[in-house]
């Protein structure tokens, strides 16, 4: 049996499966804890990976891995390979200022042409727009600028500072993927190249920016003595959304929205999309298609909030909510807890609105929760419909989504079929799907198998409760 690897090193954990390369079964996997915050030092990342590689009983016989991270995170190194400052992470909003700078010197339109995105405090650019300003002494010694699956993909091939690594600081071997260039803010998904005028305008200076590799590239090889052999492929990688779109097997048609630390809706399209509102962010698919994205800053955290809140654990939160009706009598959380993404509120806060005698109960609250929670997703899914996208059904993914009360409630948030996927380590998933087609040449037959498993649950909207919440969310957007 020929074994590949995938890695997730998302912004809370490392996890790590291993699969049979021919037909896609599980064989074992393991898993490992981030630091919590919104800059961490990557060599967390790297420490985690090596412990949920262990935690799945080794790498020793694995043919191939590819890596998918957590996008956006600024990972800056300078001429000896060592990170100059912890990195920021995609939900880090310090850079929201950096964002308006670059919009008032280029033009929303202009950078949604060049790059697909209009940028926001979540993307890259506008990280090394603040190193810049903020601190301008680290911006000066940066050489090189990585992403967090960047750096891992460059360590487990044995580079990295000389004095922890075997090939030592060879900045020029750094690599990276098209998902996750395309949402630096300087890459462009049309040509395939990066944009240095944008860099210099963000960092003060150009930089070494990692090669883009196609999705059926290998980035090379591991080392002796290191986590992988040199005989072990590593594949091109991924963005975290990409990599989930991969493991899914999602195509034309599908929309997958995913509750996880972030909620993100996103689809699949063969044609790259330029949303100059900024709202849809024109995204590179891990396949070599394209994945038009919205995100959100406040997901599953809404509801370990109001769970904590209630005093209640997740299971019980959702029973309370589906003792409410539909609307929560009224009650309507704008759930803004850590400022927000779309809509681009970078300082925004959480307000409760409709608070009544009848409406202010334990049960209103945990319904008013996750309404709230998935009333933002059906706006962002709006939103990416409007790019021209077509939706037959929506793809509900991460743990929140397997809470049942979640299940029912997106049935009559969402004006399109919801399905609801066994659940899965996806975007680990995808970078199988990925390792596997570096070490054959060949995309696996079994990367599009996933979105199928899952039964289709939108007979079950109750006719009565349909558009409720929705009403009501806008009424107080």
């Amino acid at each position: 049996m020929t074994l590949v690897a995938g890695i997730d090193s998302s912004t809370q954990s490392c996890k790590v499966v291993i699969r049979d390369a021919e037909t896609g079964a599980l064989v074992r996997e393991g898993r490992a804890a981030h630091p919590a915050g919104t800059e961490v030092a990557p060599a967390a990342w790297w420490q985690a990976l090596q412990e949920a590689a262990s935690a799945a009983g080794g790498l020793a016989d694995v043919a191939a891995v590819s890596v998918a991270a957590q996008q956006h995170g600024m990972v800056a190194l300078d001429v000896d390979g060592r990170v100059i400052r912890p990195a920021l992470l995609w939900n880090d909003t310090r850079s929201a200022q950096a964002a308006t700078d670059l919009i008032t010197e280029f033009g929303a339109a202009e950078l949604a042409q060049r790059t697909g995105c209009v940028p926001v405090a979540s993307f890259t650019i506008t990280k090394l727009r603040w190193l810049r300003d903020a601190e301008p002494a680290n911006a000066a010694e940066v050489a090189a600028v990585a992403l967090p699956h960047d750096w891992l993909s460059w360590r487990l091939r044995g580079f990295g500072p000389a004095d922890e690594s075997p090939l030592g600081a060879d900045l020029a071997e750094l690599t990276t993927d098209r998902s996750d260039a395309s949402g630096t803010g300087y890459w462009s998904p049309t040509d395939g190249e990066y944009d240095r005028e944008l860099l210099v305008a963000a960092l003060g200076h150009d930089a070494i920016l990692p090669r883009v590799l196609a999705p059926e590239e290998s980035a090379g090889t591991g080392v002796d003595g290191g986590l992988i052999g040199p005989d072990t492929v590593i594949g091109a990688g991924a963005g975290d959304n990409a990599g989930a779109a991969l493991g899914l097997g999602a195509t034309a048609g599908d929309v997958v929205v995913s509750i996880g630390t972030s909620g993100t809706v996103f689809a699949v399209t063969p044609a790259v999309v330029r949303d100059s509102s900024g709202t849809v962010a024109g995204f590179a698919s891990a396949d070599g298609a394209f994945l038009p994205l919205i995100a959100t800053l406040n997901a599953a955290r809404i509801l370990d909030a109001v769970a904590a809140l209630l005093g209640v654990d997740h299971t019980e939160l959702g029973r309370l909510a589906l003792e409410a009706p539909a609307g929560a009598r009224g009650l309507v959380l704008q759930p803004y807890f850590e400022g927000e993404r779309t809509p681009n509120r970078p300082d925004a806060t959480a307000t409760l609105f409709g608070m009544t005698l009848e409406s202010t109960t334990r049960e209103g609250l945990a319904r008013a929760a996750i309404e709230g929670l998935l009333c933002g997703l059906a706006d962002g899914l709006e939103a990416v419909l409007a790019q021209g996208v077509t939706a037959e059904r929506v793809l509900l993914i991460g743990g929140a989504a397997q809470n049942p009360a979640v299940q029912v409630i997106a049935r009559e948030v969402f004006d399109v079929p919801v399905v609801v996927p066994a659940p899965g380590e996806y975007v680990a998933d995808g970078a199988a799907v990925q390792a596997a087609w570096a070490l054959s040449g060949t995309r696996p037959s079994w990367a599009a198998v996933g979105a199928g498993d899952g039964a289709d649950q939108a007979d079950a909207v109750d006719a009565d409760a349909s558009g409720i919440a929705r009403e009501q969310y806008a009424a107080r957007a």
